[in-house]
C-alpha cells in the first residue's frame, strides 16, 4: 500500500502532500523591477553552500513536476480585522550562542515536558460536519492577550471552540483567523483569571538534523502526551495546507517522534523546551504513526500568526515562472517558462536563466523556490541572484497576487 500524508487532527483527512522560508512584511518605497549585472562580490557568493535534502516525502525528487501548478493556485483569503495592539516579542536573533550546548541532565525529556507542558492545550471543536466534533492541540503564544496557535485544519468549519488548559480548566475560545495555505490559525481566550503560560519559540535557523525533538499534544484526545525522537530532516518541501484540494508548497521539519491524530497544532520542542515547530501531519501506510512526522517551523507559525492578529493580508506571493532543479546537486532553479506580464517578466527574467537564490537564500528546486515566494506577500520586493550564461545578474522583482 502506498504511503499517504495525513493531517493529524482527529478530524483531519487523508491528503497527498509537499511544504517554506520567512520574510518581513511589506517595505516602503520599494525599488522598481529591474535586472543588473552582479558586482564581483555578489557573483563570488552565487554558488552557495551544499544543498539540503529536498527530496519530497513520497520519495520523488522535488524537480519540475508540478511546478506550474504550484504557481497558479487560487489566492488565499484575507484575515478578518482583529486587535493589533498585542504583538508578541520578536524572535531571538539567529546569531544567539545556542551551541555548543551546555551539559544536560540525565532526563532531558522530563525537563522539556515540565517546562513546555503548561503551554500546550487541548482544542475541542463542534462543527456541522459528519463527525460533529473534533479534537486537536494548541500552543499558548501570547499569554497576556490570550492568543493560542493551532492548525487551521483543526478549527476549519468549527461552530464553537473550547480550550482545555494543562491544569484541566476549560474555557471558551474564539477563532481570530487562519491561513488555509500554511495551515496556521489563532484562537483567543479571555486571559482574565487564567494561569496561561506562553511558550518560547526558537528561531528556525537553530534547528539541526539529529537534535532532540520532543512532541507534546493530545493524540487521540490523550492530553499532555509526550513523545521524543530526533529531527530527521529540515527544509523538507511538502504539498501542505489545510485544503487537500489546493495544496501549497511549504517547508517543514521532519521528525521521528511519535505523532498521531490529535497531535495537530501541538508543539515540537528542542532540548531547551523551546518550540521549533507545530506538529501538523504524518506520512503513513496505516493511518497511524510510523516515525515520519512533519511540523510547520516556528518562524512560519509566528509570521502567519502575527499577520492574523494584526489583520494583515494572507494572500500568497506570485512570481510567474515554471522551472526545474539545476541537477547534479548544483545550486539553482532553471527557468523553463516565464509567464507573460508576470513579476518575473517585468524583472527581466528569461527562459534558461538559473535562479541561484532569493534574498540570498540558496534555492535547489522549484518547490523550494515556490515555497519561499508563497510565504511572502503580494507587493513585496525580492532580490533574485540569476546565472545567465557565464554572467551573474541581480534581478529585483515585485511579487503579485495569485489570481
Amino acid at each position: 500500500m502506498l504511503a499517504a500524508l495525513v493531517l493529524v487532527g482527529l478530524i483531519g483527512t487523508m491528503v497527498t502532500l509537499t511544504g517554506w522560508v520567512i520574510s518581513e512584511g511589506l517595505l516602503q518605497d520599494q525599488p522598481a523591477p529591474s535586472i543588473r549585472l552582479a558586482s564581483p562580490e555578489e557573483a563570488a557568493v552565487a554558488d552557495g553552500p551544499a544543498p539540503a535534502d529536498t527530496t519530497a516525502p513520497d520519495g520523488r525528487d522535488a524537480g519540475a513536476e508540478g511546478a506550474r501548478a504550484s504557481e497558479v493556485r487560487s489566492s488565499e483569503e484575507v484575515a478578518p480585522e482583529s486587535p493589533a495592539d498585542a504583538s508578541p516579542a520578536p524572535l531571538p536573533s539567529p546569531t544567539d550562542p545556542l551551541y555548543p550546548a551546555p551539559a544536560v541532565g540525565e532526563e532531558p525529556v522530563v525537563a522539556v515536558a515540565e517546562a513546555l507542558g503548561p503551554s500546550v492545550v487541548l482544542v475541542e471543536i463542534e462543527s456541522s460536519s459528519e463527525f460533529g466534533f473534533g479534537l486537536g492541540s494548541g500552543i499558548v503564544w501570547d499569554a497576556d492577550n490570550g492568543y493560542i496557535v493551532t492548525n487551521q485544519h483543526v478549527v476549519e468549519g468549527a461552530s464553537s471552540v473550547n480550550i482545555v488548559l494543562s491544569d484541566g480548566v476549560s474555557v471558551e475560545g474564539e477563532i481570530v483567523g487562519g491561513s488555509t495555505a500554511h495551515d496556521v490559525a489563532v484562537v483567543r481566550v479571555d486571559p482574565e483569571g487564567l494561569d496561561l503560560m506562553a511558550a518560547r519559540f526558537a528561531p528556525a535557523s537553530s534547528v539541526r538534523v539529529g537534535q532532540l525533538a520532543v512532541a507534546i499534544g493530545s493524540p487521540l484526545g490523550l492530553t499532555g502526551t509526550v513523545t521524543a525522537g530526533i529531527v530527521s530532516a529540515v527544509r523538507i518541501q511538502v504539498q501542505g495546507g489545510a485544503d487537500p484540494e489546493s495544496p501549497v508548497p511549504i517547508e517543514m521539519i521532519q521528525t521521528d517522534a511519535a505523532i498521531n491524530r490529535g497531535n495537530s497544532g501541538g508543539a515540537l520542542a528542542d532540548w531547551q523546551g523551546r518550540v521549533i515547530g507545530m506538529n501538523t501531519m504524518i506520512q503513513t501506510t496505516s493511518g497511524g504513526n510510523i516515525g515520519l512526522g512533519f511540523a510547520v517551523p516556528s518562524d512560519t507559525v509566528e509570521l502567519i500568526a502575527t499577520r492574523i492578529v494584526s489583520g494583515e493580508s494572507l494572500e500568497l506571493g506570485y512570481l510567474g515562472i515554471s522551472g526545474q532543479a539545476a541537477g547534479d546537486g548544483d545550486v539553482g532553479v532553471v527557468v523553463m517558462e516565464v509567464v507573460p506580464e508576470s513579476p518575473a517578466e517585468e524583472a527581466g527574467l528569461m527562459e534558461g536563466d538559473v535562479i541561484v537564490s532569493i534574498d540570498s537564500e540558496p534555492m535547489y528546486d522549484i518547490f523550494e523556490l515556490s515555497a519561499a515566494v508563497k510565504l511572502r506577500l503580494p507587493g513585496e520586493t525580492v532580490e533574485l541572484t540569476v546565472r545567465r550564461g557565464g554572467d551573474i545578474y541581480i534581478a529585483t522583482a515585485v511579487l503579485d497576487a495569485i489570481e
